[in-house]
C-alpha cells in the first residue's frame, strides 16, 4: 500500500511539471507575440528605410509555423532588433521614438526570460521522466516529451536616450 502512495505522488509530481512546461510555453508564446508587435510599432513610427527589414522579420516571425522554421524566424527577427538598433547612425534623433523603444527593451528582455524559465521546466519535466521507476510504470502515460525551445534571444542594446526637461 505504501509503495501505491508513493506511485501516486511520482505521478502527480510528473503531472505537475508537464502543467508547469504547458504554463512556461503559453508565456513563451505571449512574449514572442508582444515582441512581435513591438517591433511592428517601432518601424511604423520610424517609417525609414533602415527599419522596413524589422517590419518584414516581425512579419515573417508572426507568420512561421511552430516548426523548426519557428525558432529560425524569431532568431531573424533578435538579430533585426540588434541591427536595427545597435549598428544606426549615432546621430540619429531617438527622442521621438523613446515610448516605442522602452517597449521593444521590455518584450525582448521578457522573450529572454520566459524562454529561460520554459527551458528550465522542461528540463525538469527531462529529467523527472528518465527515472527508471517512471518508465517502468509508464507514470508519464501518453503525454510527449517536451523540447527545448532554442533562439538567439539576445536582448539589443538600446542608444542612449538625451534626458531633457522636454523628454520627461
Amino acid at each position: 500500500m505504501l509503495f501505491g502512495f508513493y506511485l501516486s505522488w511520482r505521478a502527480t509530481r510528473l503531472h505537475r511539471v508537464h502543467h508547469r512546461v504547458d504554463t512556461t510555453r503559453v508565456a513563451l508564446e505571449a512574449a514572442l507575440a508582444r515582441r512581435r508587435t513591438a517591433a511592428l510599432a517601432l518601424a511604423a513610427a520610424d517609417g525609414t528605410e533602415a527599419t522596413a527589414a524589422l517590419a518584414a522579420a516581425a512579419r515573417t516571425a508572426g507568420e512561421a509555423s511552430l516548426t523548426g522554421e519557428r525558432d529560425l524566424a524569431e532568431s531573424t527577427l533578435s538579430r533585426a532588433l540588434r541591427d536595427c538598433l545597435e549598428f544606426r547612425d549615432q546621430d540619429r534623433c531617438w527622442g521621438m521614438l523613446r515610448p516605442q523603444l522602452a517597449e521593444v527593451e521590455a518584450a525582448a528582455k521578457g522573450v529572454h526570460m520566459a524562454r529561460t524559465f520554459h527551458n528550465a521546466a522542461v528540463s525538469d519535466t527531462r529529467r523527472a521522466r528518465r527515472s527508471v521507476l517512471v518508465r517502468t510504470f509508464r507514470l508519464a502515460g501518453t503525454a510527449p516529451l517536451p523540447d527545448y525551445f532554442e533562439i538567439d534571444d539576445e536582448p539589443p542594446r538600446l542608444p542612449l536616450l538625451p534626458v531633457g526637461p522636454d523628454t520627461l
